[in-house]
């Protein structure tokens, strides 16, 4: 049985951002590199990509839970001043 592998928003489990469109755009295109370099290898150009997108995305969810927690923590809204003015 075939699997299945999942790009932009719903690849990354993560609270909201801002970042879903341009993970999405951006795992297509890599999607689309790690096919044109594999050839013949579909499992392997999603292993490629898959290997890839996950540690690239760790970055991003660590971001996306510093937003979230400067909007709702127990330091909102000031957390969330201090995060715009570099405070």
């Amino acid at each position: 049985m075939p699997g299945v592998t999942l790009i932009g928003d719903a690849a990354h489990l993560m609270p909201p951002s801002g970042e879903g469109a341009n993970l999405a755009m951006f795992d297509g295109a890599e999607l689309g590199k790690a096919i044109a370099a594999n050839p013949g290898d579909l499992e392997a150009a999603l292993a490629a990509h898959e290997s890839a997108m996950f540690a690239r995305s760790a970055a991003e969810a660590a971001d996306a839970h510093e937003i979230l927690e400067a909007c709702l923590g127990d330091r909102a809204p000031f957390s969330l001043i201090d995060f715009f003015t570099g405070g």
